[in-house]
């Protein structure tokens, strides 16, 4: 049962974190790996704003150093070197991790990434069960797993990677059960209810309104389109 006071961890049943995490990588690896350095594709404008599909792998091999301070239990320390780099912002740490790789060839930055994430898909299977540390602090294993591999399908649509039409039914699935789930984390008075027709009813901040799996998910990682109601933008957000 979920604590009334807390995130709604109903939605989370039936779905192991672990096992879409490792689904993302393993798709991800191979279709990146399928593109020579010199592939047009790389230079492509992704869905991140400056950046392109070589700036994204970039930035995944960035945050897993981040990953890793939470797992080791020093992300206060990795967050204070950031900060006396002068890094005042997420988007400035982002784009400095960009920046620091800028001269790296995309399958050097694949090999990096794949090294890097391996190690902490397994160091976080590990722990299921488990606290680890985290920017807000002691946070369950197993929610931290559903955050990275969240943002790795996020990612990896940025980048334009194709999803066969097999696997595409159960990747959102998975997305939109853990986007009911972080609505409640963001404000645990939020009503979330899946209408079981791959429809979500959101009701918080004075907005009450029924979307499609799709748009839940893409609202959740901010990439709903810029004529989207701002309201709703805001109450389907992560943060």
């Amino acid at each position: 049962m979920s604590d009334p006071t807390g995130p709604d961890t109903s939605h989370l049943e039936g779905v192991d974190p672990y096992d879409a995490l490792d689904r993302e990588a393993d798709a991800l690896a191979a279709w990146a790996g399928g593109l020579a350095d010199d592939d047009p594709a790389w230079d492509r404008p992704s869905r991140c704003e400056g950046w392109s599909v070589r700036d994204v792998l970039a930035h995944l091999v960035a945050v897993e150093e981040y990953h890793h301070a939470c797992l080791d239990g020093r992300v206060q320390q990795f967050i204070a070197d950031g900060f006396a780099a002068g890094h005042t912002s997420l988007d400035e740490f982002n784009q400095a991790g960009v920046d620091a790789r800028r001269d790296q060839a995309p399958s050097l930055l694949l090999t990096q990434w794949a090294a890097a994430d391996a190690e902490t898909r397994r160091r976080l299977r590990e722990r299921d069960g488990g606290d680890m540390d985290s920017s807000v602090g002691p946070y369950p294993v197993r929610h931290q797993a559903f955050h990275v591999a969240t943002e790795l399908a996020t990612h990896a649509d940025d980048m334009g990677r194709p999803v066969p039409d097999d696997e595409a039914a159960s990747r959102l699935a998975w997305r939109a059960a853990f986007c009911r789930f972080a609505l409640t984390e963001k404000d645990p008075s939020a009503v979330v209810e899946d209408r079981a027709d791959g429809a979500t009813r959101v009701a918080t901040g004075g907005v009450d309104v029924v979307v499609d799996d799709a748009t839940l998910v893409e609202g959740l990682v901010g990439r709903l389109p810029a004529d989207a109601d701002p309201d709703v933008r805001t109450a389907l957000a992560a943060h």
